[in-house]
């Protein structure tokens, strides 16, 4: 069960509008396939109506209903009742798995919140809404009072409750402990279906699912790059890779949609997936080290089973001081490039110097380094930014006029935007698709940051990620100005896709 659109909203900072609750949901449920969504807390606010109510209507037209959930509370029928109004017919009730929350929060003995859960059950059979319970701070009840634990579920057993769901609420458990409770939990009612919750607080959410699967575990609580309340959940894409690799395990998962996603969810949360993330952190399908590079010319002697293209990614090669001549050469291929040995010393020499100024080198820049190395226009500019002219004015949209030259051609365009770059950008389009009858890139993400090393007063660098028949390119711009510098990085790109093949002094792979 995935339960990004409710716990993963309770990250700090974080809030989904409807129609982003209802795109991810669309899409854990169509096209990373997963078995049941969590979306949302019943009575929280209108806009949570709102998101259930739409992704209810959604999901009951395409026969998926039962697989939508919703938290609710044992509170005299209210969130049965606010569940049933939005459409939603599975209610997860949220009930307390520990005596010190029981006694202390809920003020009433173990005996007076039974008697509340039954009734809340039976409510909730009447008006044809199942029901899976939660036991709140399972895990500190299993530490602290089992017996508790074990009197609450042989009260609640044989009533119309479909899974008895054990959260590590707190994040406290270790996974010889994860492995100890749930066998006890199997022991005892062999009978029941078990999901397993994590939290993050000691790194050890990934380690606990799978110690709760080893144990018989039978559903497992995971959320998209782990978001959830204070350190968070197991993240979907690392539980599905260890279970599939490690314990041979078949999901329902579909893989190739793990990055997709993942970064969807971080463009609608605002919270970064970390560069080293496992499975879909930007980094880690990216070989640094030249040695590695070369071991992988040689029958792929560095990869692993986390395969990128399993993922919907592929393998990079980073350019910086640790690149040897086998990460530029990689790169190169990629570009349909071949350098001479000679050549390829000095370009070598030149990147590793960048490295050292902890200057960002990427595939895009390698034609334009390789012209300034070898003192030779192996990629001329084929389109020249010849003016343009952006203004900003209180109160009035900002303004932009363009001149380029493509191809030998000038072209004029101006256009209004909601920034000084959007109506640039807009301008171009203009250009493009009206006076050329020609597609424009698609700019899919866009990064500003001071570059490594660099201070706040000088140098900012911007690098845009666009969609380009099929292709990702990703050009960078560095100046004092953000706005100039993203120019730079739109010029570099727009060179890129009217470049001819490849120079006749450097031989094609094919």
């Amino acid at each position: 069960m995935d339960t990004t659109l409710r716990d993963g909203e309770q990250t700090s900072g974080v809030s989904f509008v409807p129609h982003e609750k209802l795109m991810i949901a669309r899409l854990l449920l169509e096209e990373l396939k997963v078995d049941r969504v969590e979306i949302g807390s019943a009575r929280v606010s209108d806009g949570e109506f709102e998101a259930v109510k739409m992704i209810c209507e959604w999901a009951a037209k395409r026969n998926m209903i039962d697989r939508v959930e919703v938290l609710g509370f044992v509170d005299g029928g209210e969130s049965l009742r606010w569940i049933q109004q939005a459409g939603g017919r599975v209610v997860n009730l949220l009930t307390k798995g520990s005596l010190t929350h029981c006694t202390q929060q809920l003020h009433k003995t173990l005996e007076e919140h039974v008697a509340d859960i039954i009734r809340t059950v039976k409510m909730a059979d009447e008006m044809d809404i199942s029901v899976n319970i939660y036991l709140e701070d399972w895990s500190n009840g299993m530490k602290n009072s089992p017996d508790y634990v074990f009197q609450m579920v042989d009260a609640l057993k044989d009533l119309p409750i479909h899974r008895f769901m054990l959260p590590d609420t707190l994040g406290v458990l270790n996974p010889l402990q994860v492995i100890e409770y749930m066998r006890k939990m199997k022991k005892h009612y062999p009978t029941l279906r078990f999901d397993f919750h994590a939290h993050n607080d000691y790194d050890l959410a990934i380690s606990n699912v799978l110690a709760a699967v080893f144990s018989g575990c039978e559903g497992i609580h995971t959320s998209v790059n782990g978001l959830g309340e204070r350190c968070g959940n197991a993240p979907i894409s690392s539980v599905q890779a260890i279970l599939k690799d490690h314990f041979e395990a078949v999901t329902n998962i579909d893989e190739s949609r793990l990055n997709e996603v993942s970064r969807i969810v971080e463009s609608y949360s605002g919270i970064s997936i970390p560069a080293n993330k496992p499975i879909i952190g930007e980094n880690v399908f990216t070989q640094v080290a030249g040695v590695h590079a070369d071991g992988d010319n040689k029958n792929n002697l560095y990869c692993n089973d986390l395969l990128p293209e399993r993922f919907g990614r592929k393998r990079e090669y980073a350019l910086g001081k640790a690149s040897g001549k086998a990460n530029i050469r990689k790169n190169l291929e990629a570009l349909g490039l071949e350098l001479t040995e000679e050549a390829m010393k000095k370009v070598t020499e030149r990147i590793i110097e960048l490295g050292d100024k902890k200057e960002l080198v990427t595939q895009e820049d390698l034609p334009y380094i390789i012209s300034d190395v070898l003192k030779h226009d192996i990629r001329e500019d084929r389109v020249k930014l010849k003016s343009y002219f952006v203004n900003l004015a209180y109160g009035l949209k900002p303004m932009a006029t363009v001149k380029i030259e493509i191809n030998g051609e000038e072209y004029e365009q101006n256009s209004s935007g909601d920034g000084q770059y959007d109506a640039f950008v807009r301008a171009l389009r203009k250009i493009y698709k009206e006076t050329l009858g020609r597609t424009f890139p698609m700019l899919t993400n866009y990064a500003v940051t001071i570059p490594p090393g660099g201070r706040t007063d000088a140098f900012v660098q911007t690098v845009i990620t666009w969609e380009h028949e099929g292709k990702t390119l990703r050009t960078r711009g560095l100046d004092a100005d953000q706005t100039e510098a993203a120019i730079k990085a739109t010029i570099k790109m727009l060179n890129l896709i009217e470049s001819p093949s490849p120079s006749p002094l450097h031989k094609s792979e094919e």
